[in-house]
């Protein structure tokens, strides 16, 4: 057998099995991943992880079906009345119209311009479907991240296309491209001026996803990434960063000590990665663990920020998420972030030990996949001698090794669990009860984590909205 054929071959294999797995797959949207293109490119995941590969083969087409995104796509516009402007609303802020002094029921804009809005940390606000950049944005990170892999490993031009025409449509096409700020994220209503917050930056955290996804067509040499393309997302990206290193919402953001602040260095660094500055990459990134990093952590492996949120089950894995991206990416420009240990003396590992403590299904809004994804990572970095990220994965998702987050954990166990599957003929299919959705059927909705937090978003053929 020559080895054009057999790669031919494995990749035909590899295209049944996703058709079969792909009528019960479901889509789960991380809370933030950056994987090394040149780990991507290598191959050297291939001959383990085709369960894996088959769900993502299937995201990847789910999720690019609700494409293209554009963030012109709105009714509610900001105070620039520029529809190019991103634009969101603070979604724990709630409307305390009390001391108004109305005699007669207020319209919904007298309600945004009249009466103040307040803070209910974990109480989402619906009406923020007026304006869904945010979701639009969450779901075009993701499909340009799904769609890069998906290429790598099928080199079909259809993947590689998918991600030309939806960062065309966002960045680059002069009726659909965004402004290079989040001037007007996450909103603040009420009287006076309608600006955005620093929280607001949280909004395109994904950005570590798009680079991700966006560097293995570069670095592939992908036909469909077209030097155009590229140069037209440079210039982008490199406007964007002159905002995200000087407008004070922006700083505001990079100081702030939780996950919010984690996130920050997730997309300043991924960025500076994308434009080629992997020396102000690497500063950015040390700038993280060298700083808000330090009191993240506590002795027992606790995280106090995020455990005096209103969710602090979702919370800590949710910092552990944007803690991962930043060793990942800190890997990536010579930085070691998986041995960096806060001022308590513990690392990234002590988090996730921590957190696997707690009953996964006890509070609402927490999903199994929040944690199990970035604990697949801790146990393919740190190594498992004694098998219990191994037994803890198993406990909680008998299917795991067909989570796409398996083929980029490189050493992890398997518990077993493909040998049975290709016995039984089982399907990926997630146990959690929120932040997916089985795609089976005309119509099917896709239920993916937000960017902001918890909040979840629907997204159907006629695009994504927040509820």
């Amino acid at each position: 057998m020559t080895t054009a054929f057999g790669h031919a071959l494995s990749i035909a294999v590899l295209v049944l099995l996703h058709q079969i797995l792909s009528a019960q797959a479901d889509f789960i949207s991380y809370a933030n991943q950056f994987v090394d293109p040149a780990f991507i490119l290598s191959d050297s995941w291939k001959a383990t992880t085709t369960w894996a590969q088959s769900s993502i083969l299937d995201d990847a087409q789910f999720v690019a079906a609700q494409g293209p995104w554009a963030v012109t796509n709105k009714t509610y516009l900001p105070p620039s009345n520029n529809t190019h402007d991103y634009a969101s609303l603070r979604p724990y802020f709630w409307p305390d119209c009390s001391k108004v002094g109305n005699t007669t029921q207020l319209t919904d804009e007298q309600i945004e311009r009249e009466c103040p809005y307040v803070d209910r940390d974990g109480q989402f606000n619906p009406d923020i479907h007026k304006v869904n950049n945010t979701g639009a944005f969450s779901a075009l990170a993701d499909s340009v991240f799904y769609n890069g892999i998906s290429w790598a490993i099928t080199k079909d031009s259809k993947y590689s296309t998918n991600i030309a025409t939806e960062i065309s449509t966002w960045f680059l096409n002069n009726a659909t491209y965004m402004t290079p700020n989040l001037q007007y994220s996450q909103l603040v209503r009420g009287p006076g001026v309608h600006n955005g917050s620093s929280e607001g930056v949280l909004d395109l955290k994904g950005m570590a996803k798009l680079v991700s996804g966006v560097l293995i067509l570069r670095n592939g040499k992908a036909a469909e990434w077209t030097s155009e393309i590229d140069t037209g997302l440079v210039t982008w990206v490199k406007e964007y960063i002159v905002w995200l290193t000087t407008s004070t919402q922006a700083l505001e953001e990079r100081a702030m000590p939780n996950n919010h602040g984690s996130f920050y260095f997730n997309q300043l660094s991924a960025l500076q990665l994308f434009v080629g500055d992997t020396a102000g990459a690497k500063a950015t990134i040390t700038a993280y663990f060298t700083g808000i990093f330090q009191n993240q952590i506590i002795a027992n492996g606790d995280q106090p920020e995020e455990s005096a949120r209103t969710h602090p089950m979702h919370y800590r894995a949710y910092n552990l998420a944007a803690m991962v991206v930043n060793a990942r990416i800190a890997a990536v420009v010579g930085y070691d972030g998986w041995n960096a240990t806060t001022k308590a003396g513990v690392t990234i590992k002590a988090a996730a030990d921590y957190a696997m403590t707690f009953k996964l299904d006890g509070e609402e809004g927490y999903t199994v996949q929040e944690l199990t994804q970035p604990v697949a990572e801790i146990a393919s970095v740190y190594g498992d001698p004694d098998g219990k990220y191994a037994q803890w994965m198993k406990s909680q998702d008998t299917q795991y090794p067909g989570q796409p987050f398996y083929l980029w954990s490189p050493g992890l166990s398997d518990s077993g669990l493909k040998a049975a599957a290709s016995g039984t003929g089982s399907a990926p299919t997630s146990t959690g009860t929120s932040g997916s959705h089985t795609k089976n059927g005309a119509g099917t909705t896709r239920f993916v984590g937000m960017v902001t937090c918890i909040v979840f978003i629907v997204v159907s053929v006629g695009g994504p909205f927040i509820f």
